[in-house]
């Protein structure tokens, strides 16, 4: 089953984005459209724990809120860890 689009489409495109990197998107809450929960449950993670991020329905500025949104993704510590490694075992 497909989720919901979201309606403003610069945070959709980094919904997207979120998804291509793995993260899971949720929808509901109690007031947020959703969730954006990271693939890697690391108790190295810059927060303690896996990291789970709000997707507000009605953002005062939705470019902004998409822009934070995909910082969250492409900053993952995990992530960044693994693609390192991976990039220097191929060297």
């Amino acid at each position: 089953m497909t989720r919901p689009s979201h309606p403003k489409k610069e945070v959709e495109a980094a919904l997207k984005h979120a998804e291509a990197q793995g993260w899971r998107v949720t929808v509901g809450g109690s007031h947020a459209w959703g969730r954006i929960y990271c693939p890697y449950n690391d108790d190295e993670c810059r927060c303690g724990e896996f990291c789970i991020t709000s997707v507000w329905s009605t953002p005062k500025n939705p470019g902004n809120h998409a822009k934070a949104l995909q910082r969250v993704v492409d900053n993952c510590t995990t992530y960044q860890r693994r693609s390192e490694a991976r990039f220097l075992s191929e060297d």
